[in-house]
């Protein structure tokens, strides 16, 4: 998880930036070579949900807290074998079907329908990720983000950021202040949870507590169920924070490297991470969340 909490007024304060030859161990694999599958995989996931969406969606089991739609599984299909098609020895964390196993150098992280809630009610809010991700450190789990694609199929929009390389939207590079520079008390911030959250009990009472808190800063805080389609606009200037309590690695490893890459500013607190387009912004949603778990 990105954090400058202890660095930011050193001005390390680039969420995600590494060095750029941390893809060394694996001389065949580079970033580029990694982006470019992750933008062909979640094209490719992305060309059917947006057939399955426009002819009116597919069968889907709902619950009182998710939906499972068979187009979560066949998108998924897709993704996968274009990954193991490009690289056929590297690990795959999958929604749908779990964990496959490789003796390459990555893993990859995938979220083949971010947003089935909104495609099963017809919502055209949805997006497909993928993320290439190493260690971080020699015997640190595999869950720093390399390289990522993120494809919203309705739009037909791609955002792929490499590690050190920057993003680009639609194969134009974009930074947080692409956009109009705004006040805290004008912004527009996404807000995102994770199934710790989701599930309710202790975690719950503090997420609602944050909201409120949160609330008060910006002109409108957005509650996301598709959180890639929301970091792709961050990226390019057109959200200025994001705050994120327990957030799923299938869509935050994705999110802080675009977010990271495109410009934006971190600070982390246990479960808690607020992006934003400068410190300004993100200083203060990080005050009003933790001042709120403080009460």
């Amino acid at each position: 998880m990105p954090d400058d909490s202890a660095g930011a007024d050193a001005g390390a304060d680039r969420a995600g930036t590494v060095e750029p030859d941390a893809t060394d161990d694996d001389p065949t694999v580079d970033a580029d070579a990694l982006a470019d599958t992750a933008r062909r995989a979640v094209e490719t996931g992305g060309d059917y949900l947006r057939e399955a969406f426009a002819d009116g969606g597919t069968a889907a089991d709902y619950t009182a807290k998710d939906v499972k739609a068979e187009a979560d599984r066949e998108a998924e299909r897709r993704v996968l074998d274009a990954i193991a098609d490009a690289h056929p020895d590297h690990r795959i964390s999958a929604e749908e079907s779990g964990d496959h196993d490789g003796d390459g150098a990555y893993r990859w992280v995938v979220d083949a329908l971010d947003g089935t809630n909104n495609f099963a009610a017809g919502i055209p809010t949805f997006g497909v990720a993928a993320t290439a991700c190493d260690r971080a450190g020699p015997d640190g789990p595999e869950n720093r983000p390399v390289a990522t694609a993120v494809h919203v199929p309705v739009l037909d929009d791609t955002y792929v950021a490499t590690r050190g390389g920057g993003v680009e939207y639609n194969g134009t590079p974009v930074a947080v202040t692409d956009g109009p520079t705004l006040p805290a008390e004008k912004a527009t911030v996404g807000m995102i949870i994770g199934p710790e959250v989701v599930s309710g009990g202790a975690e719950r009472r503090e997420w609602d507590a944050i909201t409120d808190a949160v609330e008060e800063v910006p002109k409108r805080a957005i509650q996301m169920w598709a959180p890639v389609v929301y970091w792709g606009l961050l990226a390019r200037g057109k959200l200025e924070g994001f705050v994120c309590y327990y957030p799923a690695e299938r869509e935050q490893v994705a999110g802080s490297l675009l977010a990271g890459e495109a410009g934006a500013v971190a600070h982390s607190g246990g479960p808690l991470t607020v992006f934003g387009a400068d410190r300004e912004i993100r200083d203060a949603l990080f005050d009003a969340a933790t001042g709120a778990l403080a009460e």
